[in-house]
Order: structure tokens, then sequence, then C-alpha cells
């Protein structure tokens, strides 16, 4: 499996001015540089009017971060007058709105990168070059730029981490507990309280199951087409029978069914997967009931199988049809430097890609930068973005879940369920 080393994650410190540059750099952008003097516009005190979209989750339009960005980059770019149009738009529905309609999409979107090689193969969002990828390529740790990269060329700004970890309410399971699913699933608690929350995020999280035992799609990498499937083997049915019996266990709550804000405030639900952005929203209703683990082991077939969740990043990018292309790649930039990206994990949690600011004393000496450090590191592979593993695996993964729920995948019938998944991941 592609793993991340701390190294890779946390290097040393680097900094550097940004410019921000698309295709070729023609010298003449701005620089982008918070508390920085403003820049001209050539010397000819020329202001042009322009109008840019922007597309960002609601985390950063209600705590203010987008709002303070944007005044502070206008105050740089006085050769621009900026009217700000501004939507909640989240990461994981990004693709689907801006392919909706390329040209009336927003000029700057935040997207996940998993997304990324149908934005491209759309020609919906620009290829970086100049000093925008100068910034990317000297900032940022190699294996968090390939998750922005397709066919070896840079399309977007990574800004945070994109995996998962445990979340867990310590009045109800231990921190030895929740080191394995037979832990969490096996804790004596109260009738009403669920132990377990399964979510399977239309395959993202079910993958977990899968590489955790060792069986990849399309290799190490996810880039081995004729490495095939091995989902339908004696490994991959006993994974399966495992998620029928934890999916139908009435200690499991089960996603879209009953929601997790319903249930923590009344601490009826032990652990459940999530990520970094929803730490706030978690740490407001349980304060120190509130904890943090690496996805756990489980045993589906008499071994140990650490869990492995998929490794990728949250991502900024630019319409290629935007018509201020000069102005959304400098902002597109300037939201992803280091002092915007420390803004946002002390606003919103978010774990800098940037490794100046992750080597930050107020994010080393953080908990849930540690937690999210150690499950990049040790409890995850790098999500493949290539085109025929998007293609297939989203649609024909993320139906699963649901079907087992439903009871149309059942022990009676998973292997032939199996069989034919594996036929339609690597029909020709």
């Amino acid at each position: 499996m592609k793993r991340k080393t701390l190294a890779l994650l946390l290097a040393g410190a680097m900094t550097l001015s940004l410019l921000a540059g698309c295709g070729k750099d023609s010298g003449s952008t701005p620089s982008s540089n918070p508390g920085g003097t403003p820049s001209d516009s050539g010397g000819s005190g020329e202001v042009t009017d322009i109008t840019l979209k922007v597309w960002c989750p609601s985390n950063q339009i209600d705590t203010g971060i987008m709002a303070e960005q944007q005044k502070a980059f206008q105050a740089e770019h006085p050769e621009w007058n900026i009217t700000w149009d501004t939507t909640a738009v989240g990461e994981d529905t990004c693709q689907e709105s801006v392919l909706r309609d390329v040209e009336a999409a927003a000029d700057v979107f935040f997207f996940a990168n998993d997304q990324l090689p149908d934005l491209v193969s759309a020609g919906a969002i620009a290829q970086l070059g100049g000093s925008a990828a100068e910034m990317v390529n000297s900032t940022m740790a190699p294996a968090v730029i390939d998750t922005a990269m397709s066919d070896g060329k840079l399309y977007a700004i990574p800004f945070t981490h994109n995996t998962f970890f445990m979340y867990y309410d310590k009045s109800l399971l231990s921190e030895d507990q929740v080191k394995s699913m037979e832990g969490i699933m096996g804790a004596e608690t109260a009738d009403n309280v669920y132990n377990f929350y399964f979510e399977s995020s239309g395959g993202w999280k079910l993958g977990a199951w899968y590489y955790g035992a060792g069986l990849p799609v399309f290799g190490p990498d996810g880039s081995d087409l004729s490495a095939g499937v091995a989902w339908n083997n004696a490994t991959g049915l006993a994974v399966s029978n495992y998620l029928i019996d934890l999916i139908n266990n009435p200690k499991c709550a089960y996603d879209g069914e009953i929601a997790v804000s319903e249930l923590i405030g009344d601490h009826r639900l032990g652990a459940w997967w999530d990520g970094a952005w929803n730490y706030d929203t978690y740490h407001d209703v349980l304060g120190d009931d509130l904890g943090m683990a690496v996805i756990p082991t489980f045993n589906p077939d008499g071994t140990d199988y650490q869990l492995l969740g998929f490794y990728g990043s949250k991502c900024i990018g630019v319409n290629a049809k935007s018509k201020n292309p000069a102005a959304a790649v400098a902002f597109a930039a300037f939201l992803g430097n280091e002092a915007n990206q420390v803004l946002r994990f002390e606003k919103s949690a978010q774990i800098p890609t940037n490794m100046a600011a992750a080597e930050s004393e107020a994010v080393k000496s953080n908990a849930l930068a540690t937690v999210l450090v150690n499950e990049s590191n040790n409890c995850s592979v790098m999500q493949p973005v290539n085109t025929t593993f998007s293609a297939r695996y989203w649609t024909y993964a993320g139906a699963i879940p649901t079907e087992m729920r439903s009871g149309a995948i059942n022990k009676d019938n998973v292997q032939s369920k199996l069989d034919t998944f594996v036929a339609a991941m690597t029909a020709e």
C-alpha cells in the first residue's frame, strides 16, 4: 500500500512570497502575501471592475473566514475593483455543480481531489503553471502535491488533508476499546445506545474494510488495471459477511436512518468516523467527552487487520472558462498560501498542507492535528484518482452497503453479488 510518512506530511519549514500564475507566468501578476504592500498594476493606475464567483463550504462562510480573506485580497490588489459572489457549495458536491454548467460555475471553487479526473476530462478546471505551481511545489510535500495532479500536470492547490479518523464518546467507550471493532461492538451499553455508526460515504469509507484486508482496487496505487479487483476471493467474502453482520447489528446505527447529531447530544453513540472539518461541531456538543483515535482493527476471518481509509486532499481550483482568469488564479493561490492555511486552522480546524504552517507549535501540539497525521501515516492509502477508477468504483462500490442494509445482498447470495461487482469493475 502506498503510505505517507511523517516526513512527507510535516517536513521542514519553507516559505515563499506567493505569485499567482496560470499556464505560463507573464511576470505581471501581482503578489499575494497577507500583510504585504499592495501591488500596483504596472504603474498605470487603472482599475478594472470585475466579479469573482466563489464556491466554498459553508464553514468558510459561517466562520467569516472567506469574507476576511476576500477583504485582504482586495486590499492587496487595487488594480481590480472586485464584486464578490460567494455561495456555499460543499467540497463533496462541487464537481456535480461545476459540471452542470461550466461557464456559469464559480471562478474559484473548493473540491475534494477525487473529483479531479472528471473536472479535467470535462475541461472545467485550469491547469496551473508559473508561480502558482511554484508555490505548491515549494511549500507542500510530494504526497500532498500528488493528490492535485492528473497525468503529471498540476490542476489545483491542496489546502488541507482529506481523510477520516474515529471520534468516540469517552463516557461510553474507553481508549482501549476503540482500538478494535470487536472492542467497540462488544462494549456493554444501554439499550438505546448505538456502539457504532456505519456510513459508507458512497464508497469512500467502505473501501477501508477491503483495503485493510489487503484487497486494493487495480493494484496498490489504483493505476494497474491488469491487477483487477479481488473482492470476490475468500478474504473478500469474509469481509463482506462481516459487513452484513455489522450493518444489520441492532447496536450499529446506519447512515440515512438516523443522524450522528441526533445521537451524540444524549450520549447515545459510542464511535463514528468523520473528518477534521466537523471537529468543532462535535466538540461543542460533547466537550471533554469527545475522544479521537485512528480507525480501528477488525477481524473478519481470524486475522486482525488494520482498517485503511482513503487519503486525499481538499483543493482549490480555478474554472478553465473563467472570464477573469488572472484574478481567479491570484485569489486561488492567495487562499492556499501559508498565512491563510494558518487562518483556516485557527478558525475551522483544517490541518494545513503547507509544510511551514504544519510545523508551527500550534499545529504540532494540537490533538486533532496529531490524530489526523497519525491516521494519514499509519492507517490510510492514497486514494486513486485515475479516470477508470473514478468512473467505476464510486458507482458500483457505493451501492454495496445500501444493498446489504436492504437485504438485497445477503449471506446466501453474497458470492454471486461480489462476482458481479468484480465483473463490472474490470469490464473493458
